[in-house]
């Protein structure tokens, strides 16, 4: 191997890791999907290894590529925070955001890493709770801003991704065939508890929620057991558990918008910066 590792080739490989298609890591960095296929055959020639398996559905990492992307990750992080520090350009500060449970496993980590290789010398102090208890600690300024849940139909113009509700279940056990049905749902003002109790009135299927948690890990736990069936954002599914399909005995269910409020009518530029970033990233994961 000679030459070096162009800091330029390492980012767009960590952009095609995360987005696991070389379209949407062209989207994120702003360059064709033609360049960035060029930029990977520079970097593979450059290693002379194999750093990519391209598939019908998107691209997985070689074991060379799951190698190199941890190095990867460690020199953009060095770089950029050296670059902050002496150019004095980047951003600093503490930032307090809420998230949904629901969305934290399946997002959060990509929004945190992706944002603290771009302003390493900020603090992202994180609350997961459902979206209704995320609005109060807005109004009571105790978050900066949040990441929370819509209907459908309203703020459209505000809404970052959309996701569907989807009933979820146990793939061992029937618990979609119990009369009355149980459910294991979050707090009564949350849009999936809403969902699911007026979709199975409007269908005239019994119910009783059985379980009750404002917690993700308690709803999965309860759905693990066997005991009952919950709805969850389809982002949130683990992989463990089914989606079961609605039909004769479990009504189809909305979607949700995902969009950002604020405690503050014009948040400082950090907050804004953040926001913006989630603005970019959240559409491609």
């Amino acid at each position: 191997m000679s030459g070096h590792l162009d800091i330029d080739l390492l980012r767009t490989f960590v952009a095609i890791a995360e987005a696991r298609t070389l379209v949407r890591a062209a989207e994120k960095i702003g360059r064709t999907q033609a360049a960035v296929s060029m930029q990977v055959k520079k970097l593979e020639g450059l290693l002379n290894q194999p750093l990519l398996n391209r598939t019908g559905r998107g691209v997985t990492l070689t074991l060379h590529g799951e190698r190199l992307l941890a190095h990867a990750r460690t020199i953009l992080r060095h770089h950029d925070a050296a670059l902050a520090d002496i150019s004095g350009s980047g951003l600093t500060g503490t930032l307090r955001f809420g998230c949904p449970d629901d969305y934290a496993a399946a997002f959060l980590p990509h929004i945190l890493r992706s944002f603290a290789s771009q302003h390493p010398q900020v603090l992202v102090e994180v609350l997961c709770a459902p979206t209704p208890r995320l609005v109060e600690r807005l109004r009571k300024h105790a978050l900066d801003l949040a990441l929370v849940s819509t209907n459908e139909a309203a703020d459209a113009s505000r809404v970052i991704r959309r996701e569907p509700l989807v009933w979820v279940g146990n793939r061992q056990d029937d618990a979609i065939g119990r009369e009355p049905l149980q459910l294991a749902l979050s707090d009564p003002d949350t849009l999936d508890h809403r969902a699911a109790c007026e979709g199975l009135a409007a269908i005239g299927r019994p119910w009783r929620v059985a379980f009750a948690s404002g917690s993700m890990a308690g709803l999965l736990a309860v759905v693990r057991s066997g005991q009952a069936i919950a709805v969850l954002t389809q982002a949130a599914v683990p992989d463990d558990l089914q989606v079961l399909a609605p039909g004769r005995r479990l009504p189809a269910l909305p979607a949700v918008g995902l969009m950002v409020k604020f405690d503050l009518p014009r948040p400082p530029p950090l907050v804004a910066a953040f926001h913006e970033h989630l603005r970019r990233i959240l559409p491609t994961l």
